[in-house]
């Protein structure tokens, strides 16, 4: 009896040994192309929303949930929106078109935008956020991916961004500024009291930059990095203690360019210009 066990688990071996080689591989292929293909249907279907009225097919009580892609071709207010929306894949506002929820706007994928996105509670993207002009929340921004604004970027909470945080104008947060790559800003940047600005590389801004506790610079982990790669570049740092990296403050003294009718009008006076 032993011995036909034997024989038996043996064979099951073998069978495994034999066999297994070749549909174990094929099992996993057939995973793979069943998750593309799931996939490929998601970037597929994409909800089209023309008017606030398209919206009510998908709301729920309080709240709308899209659970494809969402393309939105016009601007929706808060008399728009209900407390919360939520798109389990892409949000995409056409050029020049805004968003704003009351409470929250949450995405799987990325979220994009013409003109503003803004919240009462919280922004949340697995991908990235992108506006044309300005992000704001009452709470926290994050995005899985990168944050970026044509204007400014603005939190009650923190930001955090697996990629960078950048703003052609200012990045202010009531909390903590948090970047898995660069932040920068064209104006000034600042976080709040008791928070601290933390970058995997450089934190730039032409303007002033103000925290409360502590920066880091250039504490990426996965590569070498150069030395302006770790800089921390401003006109002025304001408050705060450079933890880690390298501060570099640049000075750029503004030159307003007048004719000579604005200089007439600012002194009062009628000048004439005599050559010397």
């Amino acid at each position: 009896m032993n011995k036909s066990k034997g024989n038996k688990k043996k064979g099951g071996n073998l069978w495994q040994r034999k066999y297994g080689v070749v549909f174990l591989p094929l099992l996993k292929e057939i995973k793979i192309i069943k998750y593309c293909f799931i996939c490929l249907l998601c970037i597929m279907k994409t909800i089209i929303i023309n008017s606030p009225k398209d919206l009510k097919k998908h709301q729920d009580e309080c709240w709308i949930h899209i659970q494809w892609n969402c393309e939105i071709n016009c601007s929706l207010l808060l008399e728009d929106l209900p407390q919360r929306l939520k798109i389990d894949w892409y949000l995409f506002i056409k050029a020049g078109g805004s968003i704003e929820a009351g409470w929250y706007i949450k995405a799987g994928g990325s979220i994009k935008a013409g003109g503003s996105i803004e919240a009462g509670w919280y922004i949340e993207a697995g991908g990235s956020i992108k506006a044309g002009e300005y992000i704001e929340a009452g709470g926290s921004i994050e995005a899985g991916w990168y944050i970026e604004a044509g204007w400014s970027i603005k939190a009650g909470g923190y930001i955090k961004a697996g990629g960078s945080i950048e703003a052609g104008w200012y990045i202010e947060a009531g909390g903590s500024i948090k970047a898995g790559e660069y932040i920068e800003a064209g104006g000034y940047i600042e976080a709040g009291d008791s928070y601290w600005v933390s970058a995997w590389l450089s934190i730039t801004c032409k303007w002033t930059l103000s925290f409360w506790l502590r920066a880091y610079a250039g504490i990426c982990t996965w590569r070498e990095i150069s030395e302006e790669e770790k800089t921390i570049t401003c006109s002025k740092l304001e408050n705060g203690t450079i933890e880690y990296g390298i501060l570099k403050e640049i000075w750029e003294e503004e030159i307003e360019e007048l004719t000579v009718e604005e200089v007439c009008k600012r002194l009062g006076k009628n000048i004439k210009i005599v050559k010397s």
